[in-house]
């Protein structure tokens, strides 16, 4: 009872967190774009920023999370998170907004955190389900951000931006009356382990037979992604001449595909079938839909392939998550899923790089095909080595 009661709070946490994140989505580049004349390679930037920042702290809060605990630091995230936002309502240059993320990226260095916690307070054998509660808060937290989003960019950005600090601040609050602790006190060993980015650590555990395969492909699977992070927006907005409102529609659509995959279907899916064989179904969906998301051709034909590739991620996403877990120390959860943050953020971070520059200097189709190639080859790098007999090899 207390582990399902746990898990509620920390779903519930997040989702509100990610409300925030979620109204700043769609309108982040068309904000920039319009409002401060950036260019679309700066705008890249802007959304690489995020996830660079990410990529330096989540394997440290990671590790402190191991040591003193999960509930101070999502506490302390949230507050940041919520700061930020403030800073994006204020922001008036390319430079001040740049500040916004990489505030933004600290506090969004809590997921890994937040993952922690999940593997606290569930067994093994209901990894994924747990798993999948991060990403259905994400889920919903695209359905109700980006309309919300959507629909307060009409009075203004920065009445958006003040929104999502609320959102935020919410969340601490709830947390801080509501989330108890989820790991026991640390050992002197792991008091003793030093909190800073250990290369040694990081090539012991990509080395490692089952947990490095398992990390490359979860970061492969990221950058396929992310090449549409920052370009999605801009898409719809300049090719397809959508407004702030329908974007913001088609982003909530692709939240509710992916809060009834992961916070639902994932569990009765992953009871029938292994893991491999979801790997390779997801991401034969998530890369039809990304390589038909420049075809499109109006809104309709928008939504449908957002569905398409919103199944592949939906099921990818807590099934590999929940592999990587199950395969990491018990003692070393934080550590471990903060390292596969990192390198997921920086997945973020050269995903919309290149992805801004491929829509700048080659064509709008190019950031959406780079990501389609590159999930074809996490699936013949998943067909061929993410067997149950090479798993085990430990």
């Amino acid at each position: 009872m207390r582990n399902k009661s746990s898990l509620s709070v920390i779903f519930i946490t997040v989702f509100i967190d990610l409300m925030g994140f979620g109204i700043l989505i769609p309108i982040l580049p068309t904000f920039a774009s319009k409002n401060l004349d950036i260019s679309d390679f700066g705008i890249g930037i802007i959304v690489a920023a995020y996830s660079f920042i990410q990529f330096l702290f989540n394997p440290l809060l990671g590790k402190i999370s191991d040591r003193i605990g999960r509930r101070p630091l999502i506490l302390i995230t949230l507050f940041i998170t919520s700061i930020s936002y403030l800073v994006f309502s204020i922001s008036d240059s390319f430079f001040l907004l740049l500040l916004s993320r990489l505030i933004a990226g600290f506090g969004g260095s809590n997921i890994g955190v937040a993952q922690a916690y999940i593997a606290d307070v569930t067994p093994k054998e209901q990894r994924s389900k747990g798993m999948g509660l991060i990403g259905a808060a994400f889920g919903l937290g695209f359905v109700f951000g980006p309309f919300i989003g959507g629909a307060l960019s009409q009075y203004g950005y920065s009445v958006a931006g003040y929104a999502a600090s609320v959102f935020s601040f919410l969340a601490l609050i709830f947390a801080f009356f509501m989330l108890p602790e989820s790991k026991k006190e640390a050992s002197a060993e792991e008091n003793r382990r030093t909190l800073f980015f250990d290369f040694n650590y990081v090539k012991s555990i990509l080395t490692h037979p089952s947990l490095g395969l398992l990390i490359i492909i979860f970061f492969i699977i990221i950058f396929s992604i992310a090449n549409i992070y920052g370009t999605f927006a801009i898409l719809t907005y300049k090719v397809y001449g959508l407004t702030d409102m329908q974007t913001g529609y088609l982003f909530a659509l692709i939240g509710i595909i992916s809060a009834i995959i992961q916070g639902g279907l994932i569990n009765r899916i992953t009871s029938r079938f292994d893991d491999r064989k979801l790997v390779l179904t997801g991401l034969l969906f998530m890369m039809t839909g990304l390589g038909l998301l420049p075809y499109g051709m109006n809104f309709i034909g928008l939504a449908l392939v957002s569905v398409i590739m919103t199944f592949g991620t939906g099921i990818l996403q807590p099934v590999v998550l929940s592999m990587i877990s199950r395969y990491s120390p018990e003692k070393e959860q934080g550590a471990i899923l903060g390292l596969n943050q990192s390198l997921a953020s920086l997945a973020r971070v050269l995903g919309p790089f290149w992805g801004g520059i491929a829509y700048n200097f080659i064509g709008y189709q190019f950031p959406f095909l780079t990501g389609a190639v590159f999930t074809l080859l996490t699936f013949f790098i998943s067909y061929y080595f993410l067997r149950k007999e090479r798993l085990q090899r430990i």
